[in-house]
């Protein structure tokens, strides 16, 4: 009989799952003869019968990108006990680090296994779809092996490398294949039309679909189980198969094929860069497999460098113009123009991605899973189907009752369900796919106006952009000598869940999911503002996002996001984020808002990260929150002046949001708008002031130069207020020269939020 690579990682997955049974004391089916290819993969990585699973430390605290050796971390965290779960409600709760081993809990969380899996395990031994989301859903959280390696990504790396060396359990290399898809900001972002928000929504979807089906195709091609992927989402893609000469060229044709079709939909704006390389078997558990990670990313970038070099006569050929472009991508190469919006008489006129677009943007509010096929499907109506290169997928608003069959891929959004999983073709699919639901349309996503209207203070929708800081050089070179598959696997899944899980979760009820310690404008009263947000993900996955909402709290959530990322990457030095936050009128095109917010993260990148650009200004997050102990010298403006080096200075407030919560959120006191008017014109002499000081380097002087006039605009106040003791530490903090640079982004934001006129 020939083993396959499905039975390999079966056998491994049923061993990893013995393996939690035993440490959750419970019976399972018994093991078959181990096959010669998943003992050669277990020595490889390190798996011996004496492996045990144990608590899990964080990954995240194993990252160092400074050029010395490397450290101990000071404060060692460890990952909850808790299970992925949305059973009893709509997206998990997010599983911050502990600063000790959580021993109490461990017999409770061994009894909720049992309690899971034992209904399941029996009956879908076989079953390697099930056996995996059990593994996912409960060995992401404990250890497997090395103490922060998780069981899940130690059985997946497993898999990996057995099916692998199916045919030739003693080969002594495997292949690295990896895929890139570019030009996606240009596919999402450069249109404009009515109904844009909801378009592109839809394109990012349409995009992560797409890349499943590369990775579809690769799995089909090359015969792989799904185990074999290290990580796909976000247009990028790696997987694990055997090093042979037929393995390189069904990658060739694969990247040919699936080219031919990028261009012919999208007019050349989405490429696929995709590669393999091959390496020594043994690499993928030692630090070596760094070297092979970093090289074939630089085949890519060399690929992206040359798009579309196979068809450049193709390129190059004069194209017929039909004269009128499409109203939403501009596209100029199609008759068939019909209106975007069939219910509006004045719906622009719009080719036929766009108008598909627009209508896949209506259905994603209620899709709950996705059906991949070959061949259309029947069952499902023809408006709820798309064509990706010869692949159907059929969308459904709820789990299809129907027989799955072979030849066909169920996805089940963020559905971490068991019961959902008996069919042996069921896939999660991750997705940020939060959204307000419209107020003036039930069952479609919130729109621009909407998100406009419900803002507090001035009627504007906002746009934020964001990412991890050096994520590159993270998986590079982050985890030094412990760069191994099964770190860097769970280092991709750790990301990924932050982004297109958890962040679902902080959106929906940031009351519940913040971090005890976060800082808020919105006072916890507020029970409206701390439920589900006016807000709408874009794109949220991988390592960066791109989300629209009301103004005021699109920029607490830009905060909340910050706050809860730090926590959950353990507040390592080394793992930050940058943003950039636009707010605009609902007439603003969207694809230019797109690119403001892409210009203000770009600055906070340039301010050394770190940072957030917002309101015209660009900060230290730290400075944006009030976190910085002025008794250091982390604040270098003040060492410049002599008369406070000596002088010990004691706030009360620091930093901008302490500020605007203190002026804002204060009952007993009432701020005339006058006061907040010359806070403003305050920065404006600040800023001028600063610019001439820089000119004739009076750098002792210049963080003082605001204090007249801010003293002026103070006693202006109604005598009540000046005299009122709580706003004591605010005038001493204001007329402090280590707040001058915050006062046109306080002012700014308090004007914003008590602006009346639209």
């Amino acid at each position: 009989m020939v083993t396959s690579s499905q039975d390999v990682a079966l056998q491994v997955v049923q061993q990893a799952i013995a393996a939690l049974a035993k440490w959750a004391e419970f019976d399972h089916p018994p093991l078959d003869n181990e096959y010669p290819e998943v003992t050669r993969a277990k020595n490889i990585l390190g798996w011996t019968e004496n492996t045990k699973v144990g608590i899990l430390r964080l990954l995240f605290d194993s990252i160092n990108l400074s050029d010395e050796c490397k450290q101990e971390v000071s404060e060692l965290h460890y990952h909850p006990l808790v299970f992925i779960d949305n059973d009893n409600k709509e997206y998990p709760d997010i599983p911050y680090p502990l600063n000790s081993k959580p021993k109490q809990e461990q017999e409770a969380f061994k009894e909720k296994i049992r309690n899971e899996t034992l209904k399941y395990i029996n009956e879908n031994w076989k079953n390697l779809s099930l056996l995996m989301l059990i593994l996912e859903k409960f060995g992401s959280c404990l250890s497997f092996k090395e103490s922060d390696v998780a069981l899940v990504d130690m059985a997946k790396a497993t898999a990996a490398v057995a099916a692998a060396l199916v045919d030739n359990s003693e080969a002594e290399k495997i292949s690295l294949i990896a895929g890139d898809l570019s030009g996606i900001q240009k596919f999402i972002y450069t249109i404009s039309s009515d109904g844009a928000l909801k378009s592109l929504r839809a394109r990012s979807f349409y995009l992560e679909l797409v890349t499943e089906e590369i990775v579809q195709q690769l799995l089909e091609e090359l015969d792989l189980p799904r185990t074999s992927i290290i990580y796909a989402g976000g247009g990028n893609l790696y997987l694990l198969a055997a090093a042979t000469k037929k393995i390189e060229e069904k990658v060739k044709h694969i990247h040919d094929q699936f080219n031919k079709w990028l261009k012919k939909e999208f007019q050349s704006k989405v490429f696929l860069a995709l590669d393999c390389i091959s390496f020594s078997t043994v690499d993928v558990g030692n630090q070596k497999f760094s070297c092979h990670w970093n090289k074939i990313i630089l085949q890519l970038n060399k690929q992206k460098m040359r798009k579309f070099s196979k068809q450049i006569n193709d390129l190059l050929a004069v194209r017929d113009s039909y004269g009128d472009r499409c109203r939403v991508c501009h596209r100029d190469d199609t008759t068939d123009l019909q209106q975007l919006n069939t219910e509006e008489e004045d719906s622009v006129l719009a080719c036929p991605t766009c108008r598909q677009m627009f209508r896949l943007g209506s259905q994603l509010f209620k899709t709950k899973a996705v059906v991949r096929s070959r061949h259309q499907n029947i069952s499902s109506n023809s408006d709820t189907t798309y064509l990706i290169n010869n692949s159907y997928y059929s969308l459904f608003d709820q789990v299809p009752k129907q027989q799955i069959q072979n030849n066909e891929i169920l996805f089940l959004i963020n559905n971490w369900k068991i019961k959902d999983y008996q069919s042996h073709h069921s896939v999660p699919l991750l997705l940020g796919n939060y959204g307000k639901e419209s107020f003036e349309n039930r069952g479609n996503f919130i729109r621009a106006h909407e998100l406009a209207k419900e803002a507090k203070g001035i009627k504007r929708v906002s746009y934020l952009r964001m990412d991890v800081d050096n994520l590159g050089k993270i998986f590079a070179k982050g985890l030094g000598d412990n760069h191994t598959l099964p770190r860097l696997a769970g280092l991709s899944r750790q990301m990924s869940y932050f982004f297109k899980v958890y962040l679902n979760s902080l959106a929906n009820n940031r009351k519940e999911t913040l971090p005890e310690t976060s800082k808020t404008l919105t006072p916890e009263t507020n029970q409206e503002k701390f439920a589900r947000l006016n807000i709408l993900f874009i794109y949220a996955g991988g390592d960066d996002l791109f989300v629209s909402g009301s103004w005021d709290e699109l920029v607490e959530f830009a905060f909340d996001v910050y706050q809860s990322f730090r926590a959950y990457t353990g507040h390592n030095p080394y793992i930050t984020l940058s943003g950039g936050v636009s707010i605009n009128d609902i007439k603003y095109p969207l694809y230019q808002a797109a690119n403001d917010s892409e210009k203000f993260e770009k600055a906070a990148k340039n301010n050394k990260r770190d940072s957030l650009g917002l309101f015209g200004e660009v900060f230290k997050w730290d400075e944006w929150l009030g976190e910085i102990n002025v008794s250091t010298d982390n604040i270098k403006i003040i060492a410049q002046s002599k008369l406070y080096i000596s002088k010990k200075e004691h706030l009360g407030l620091f930093g901008i949001l302490p500020f605007v919560d203190k002026l804002l959120n204060n009952p007993d006191l009432g701020y005339p708008q006058s006061f907040i008017r010359n806070l403003l014109i305050t920065a404006e002499a600040q800023e001028l002031a600063l610019k001439e000081a820089r000119e004739e380097e009076k750098n002792d002087i210049k963080y003082f130069l605001h204090l007249p006039k801010l003293a002026y605009a103070m006693s202006r106040l109604p005598p009540k207020l000046r005299n009122h003791e709580d706003f004591a530490p605010i005038r001493q903090s204001l007329m402090s020269p280590y707040n001058a640079p915050y006062f046109r982004a306080i002012a700014t934001w308090i004007e914003l939020l008590t602006r009346t006129q639209a």
